[in-house]
């Protein structure tokens, strides 16, 4: 067996609650990425904003459905706090997130993928997305549900 995934089996077998709630907020991401690619390929196709913008626009509405199907589902017991403290939480933790999301789409769109015209942009989104996962997972647990079982 490849050591990577031993060492995943092994953490999930030792935590599998936790195992189970980043698998959770990972299909809550998955959706939120689907809302984040349909609004950005909106505003730039559609709409012809400027990339900066329709990123801008497309991740609110991600972190907007997150946000409400991570307090449904992912970490349910956290409905049992005050929605307003807990969504001051979870949007300074994603506007970090915004910030470095932003900092690579434009990144890789304008330096690597910038003769790949959807494409492009569109493969700079899904790299964005995928780092600031790691991010948003760590400092929500720890901050904004943390002492949730």
């Amino acid at each position: 067996m490849i050591p990577s995934i031993a060492r995943l089996r092994a953490m999930a077998k030792g935590n599998r609650r936790e195992f189970v709630r980043f698998i959770k907020f990972s299909i809550v991401g998955s959706i939120g990425a689907l809302v984040d690619f349909g609004v950005l390929n909106l505003g730039i196709q559609i709409f012809g904003l400027a990339k900066w913008l329709a990123n801008t626009f497309s991740f609110s509405a991600a972190v907007l459905s997150n946000f409400t199907w991570n307090r449904l589902w992912t970490f349910p017991e956290s409905r049992e706090r005050a929605l307003g403290p807990q969504l001051a939480q979870f949007f300074v933790v994603n506007l970090v997130g915004y910030f470095i999301n932003q900092a690579i789409f434009l990144s890789l769109d304008h330096y690597v993928f910038s003769s790949w015209g959807a494409l492009g942009y569109n493969l700079s989104k899904a790299i964005a997305i995928g780092v600031v996962l790691f991010w948003n997972f760590g400092v929500n647990r720890l901050w904004t549900y943390r002492g949730i079982r």
